[in-house]
Parts: structure tokens; sequence; C-alpha cells
């Protein structure tokens, strides 16, 4: 069996911005280096697009290259992540339903909470965590512990939205004994702070560097189904302290302590400061290059499948086409993205 081609259907952005963007153009170096990456679509024997993205893209080549595996890289679900948009899982959800040959989720609660939230099992999933560019976030270089010195606590953030952990952010602001501790937020706020040093995102590079002149890295965000920002403090050396939501607890294991609210945070902080040489013994995350392995091996079982005529790929017939366009337009107009639509129609 030949070996598969993979395209990865995703408008990638430079310099600082989302945990999905920085895993997926990570996901596409290790691609490229194991020389199965193919730019153009049309070569590739999978295509791998990702949550709710470029869509309007995903139709029309599912609809023009209807023999090729479509796998879909599900997130959130997004209502659960900002509290808002039950309109994009909806899209989500029909758009797995009707076109995805395999679905990926990010973590055991992503899959629970999309599948109690109405996304239907598909004949392949699977679950594979993320992995940062092991050449930027490595624990080379990393600042030792030095107990009776300042403790160095970090937090980061691409996105500003409250959901994101900044009530639990503000209150270590105001609250966090600075004798003690230092703490430094980086990215995107919708407060300012008074004690806690704030740097605007800064590119990967820079971000690997703060992180490895600190000691303990803090995620209080809620439902978020595989921090990225996590995944990559961790890989930097840092043990952390982290919330009692979405995939926190299963990317950390015996890494970190969990706290469920302010009142209980500073403990465990103080817990990971009296054992910290253990905790951060402990971090135990997949690397990249086994996190692309678990990839290709799950597109290359559905691709093999296909050659084997196990599995026939899903076709797009006239009702599902016009049942994914009604879908789409009406949630678009919940969106009131209208320019989408009209690039969708137009040929």
């Amino acid at each position: 069996m030949k070996e598969i081609k993979i395209h990865i259907l995703y408008n990638f952005h430079k310099g600082p911005w989302g945990g999905g963007n920085q895993f997926l153009k990570a996901l596409r170096e290790e691609f490229l280096k194991k020389t199965i990456y193919e730019e153009n679509p049309k070569k590739a024997d999978c295509i791998l697009f990702n949550s709710h993205h470029n869509l309007e893209k995903v139709l029309r080549l599912k609809l023009k290259y209807q023999n090729k595996i479509f796998i879909h890289r599900v997130d959130g679900p997004i209502f659960k992540v900002r509290n808002k948009d039950f309109q994009i899982d909806r899209l989500i959800f029909n758009f797995n339903n009707q076109l995805a040959d395999g679905t990926i989720f990010q973590s055991t609660w992503s899959r629970e909470e999309n599948i109690r939230l109405g996304l239907k099992k598909n004949i392949y999933e699977t679950i594979i965590m993320n992995a940062p560019n092991p050449v930027i976030f490595n624990n080379e270089n990393k600042l030792k512990f030095e107990k009776f010195k300042k403790i160095r606590l970090i937090a980061s953030s691409w996105s500003a939205n409250w959901i994101k952990g900044f009530k639990i952010y503000q209150y270590l602001d105001e609250n966090l004994d600075y004798s003690k501790y230092d703490l430094t937020f980086i990215g995107n706020s919708p407060i300012k702070f008074k004690n806690i040093k704030w740097i605007k995102p800064i590119k990967s590079h820079n971000l690997a560097k703060y992180l490895k002149q600190h000691n303990i890295y803090i995620a209080a965000s809620l439902n978020d189904p595989c921090s990225n920002s996590l995944i990559e403090a961790l890989h930097c050396g840092l043990p952390a302290v982290v919330r009692y939501s979405g995939g926190h607890p299963e990317i950390i294991r015996k890494g970190g302590e969990i706290f469920i609210s302010k009142k209980d945070i500073t403990k465990s902080i103080e817990k990971v400061v009296k054992n910290y040489s253990l905790y951060q013994k402990n971090i135990n995350l997949p690397h990249l290059d086994e996190v692309a392995q678990k990839y290709i091996r799950f597109m290359k079982r559905i691709y093999q499948d296909y050659k084997k005529k196990v599995y026939t790929p899903k076709k797009i017939k006239v009702f599902k086409l016009i049942k994914i366009l009604l879908i789409y337009i009406i949630e678009k107009m919940r969106e009131r993205s209208f320019s989408s639509i009209k690039n969708l129609l137009l040929p």
C-alpha cells in the first residue's frame, strides 16, 4: 500500500494566534518532514479540515472529489468554550455527519460534550491530544526551581473572553501574596492588572523563553477542550495548577494540581511548590512525532478500508446537498454573515 498524501485545509496565520492555528502549523511541519504533506488538495488522498473553518471550501472539495477521505478535527463544543454561538456547533455537527469520513477529538471531555449536545457518532472516531513544535517548546535552559526564592507563576491566553479564566486572574491580581509570588500574564486581556505583569501577545519563540523563566503555569479557563497554552507550558517543564474543567485534568494527570474555584487555588499552588520536583518528573505528554503518527495511522486505516472496498467514502447526493445548504444559510443568517453565503453560492 502506497504512503498516503495529506492536505490540511486551513488558513494558516503567522505570528501569535489561537491554539488551533499553532498546533496545525506544527502538525503540517511534521507531515512535511515525513514527506506525506500535499499542498494541492487535488493530489491528496486525505483532506483534514478543522472545526468550523473553511466549510464552504470543504463542501466544494467534497462535491468535486467524492472519493477522497475527509477527516474532521472537531473542536469545542464552541458553545461551551464561548458561552454563545451554538449555531456554529450545529454547523459542525451537520458537516461532520454529512461529509466527514473520520472524526478526531482532542480530548475525551470534548467528545462526550459534543455528543451530549447533538453530534452523531461517526463510523471512524479517535481521540488525539495536541502537541507543540518541539524545536520551540522544550525544557532546554529551563530556569532551575529554588523553593526559597520568589515563586514565578505564569498564565497566557490568545482570547480575551472572560471564560478564559479572567475572574480567577482578577482574584489573583488582588489577593495573591506578592511578597512570595510573581505572576506574569501573556496575551490579550479584558481587564487591566494592578499587580500581575501583563505582556501583550508575542511570537512562539519569545513565549517559550518566558515560560522557561517561570516555575508554575496557571490554567484557569473554563471548558477548554485541549488547551494548547497549557500543553506548551508543560512541554517547557512547568508543572501546572489547572481548573477542574474541560480537558485540563486529562492533560496534566500527575504533572500538577487541580483547583475548583478561587477559594482553593492558592492551596493548589502551595502543594506544587512543596513537591515541585515530583510534579515536574510526572509531566508526561506525547511528543509531536507521536501525535503526527496517530493522525497518519487513523487516516491510513480509513484510506486502506476504502481501497479494500470495506468502506465507501461519504457521498453528497442532491437531497443531502440541499439540506447542508439550507442549514448553512439558516445558521449564517443567524450569524448575520451574508458575505459568507454569497461566497458559498458563487462559482
